[in-house]
């Protein structure tokens, strides 16, 4: 049985193959931005850029939590801050290669950098306060991050489920510093 709308004479594609081709070829200068393209380029760019700057201030704070780490559970504890700030840089390198398909340019200007940036820098005195301001950093990130899925929506799927992988990491390593507070108890 043919589908509904093969009955009424439309081709399951909205756009034929030959038209799909051609116009492939006659924008290839725009890369991954085809006609199909439904987000503002320039929007999203600009939000993009802003979460660079927040997952690099949290790849610095993590590793002064790691370098500043001291006491009895300070080894594992370290290991962890170790493992967030080489997953935040893999945050902020896919962020960036992502404004690049984007037509845009990744901001890493230390200039600007903390203003730009969701998370504050805050260093923690004791271990128990480095992991806390880890944890609101996480979740300061995981609500913007939020925010710019519901504000992007369906107009850009790649950028969508970036930060949709994005955000499930920083749950996890929310979930991560709160068993350590836990277990530091």
């Amino acid at each position: 049985m043919k589908q509904d709308s093969a009955r009424k004479g439309q081709s399951p594609f909205l756009t034929d193959v030959k038209t799909l081709r051609q116009r492939a070829r006659k924008q290839i200068e725009e890369g991954a931005l085809t006609e199909g393209y439904r987000g503002d380029p320039k929007v999203v760019v600009r939000l993009l850029n802003e979460a660079p700057a927040t997952e690099i201030v949290c790849v610095l704070r993590y590793r002064r939590h790691y370098f500043m780490a001291q006491g009895m559970n300070s080894e594992s504890v370290k290991k962890e801050f170790l493992a967030h700030a080489g997953e935040e840089q893999g945050h902020a390198d896919q962020l960036a290669e992502r404004i690049i398909q984007l037509g845009g340019e990744p901001n890493f200007s230390p200039e600007g950098m903390l203003s730009r940036s969701h998370a504050e820098y805050v260093e923690g005195k004791t271990l128990p306060d480095m992991i806390k301001e880890d944890l609101i950093a996480e979740r300061i990130a995981t609500d913007s991050y939020r925010e710019m899925i519901a504000f992007i929506h369906d107009n850009d799927p790649t950028t969508q489920r970036l930060l949709e992988e994005i955000v499930a990491k920083e749950e996890e390593h929310a979930e991560d510093l709160v068993s350590l507070l836990k277990h530091g108890d």
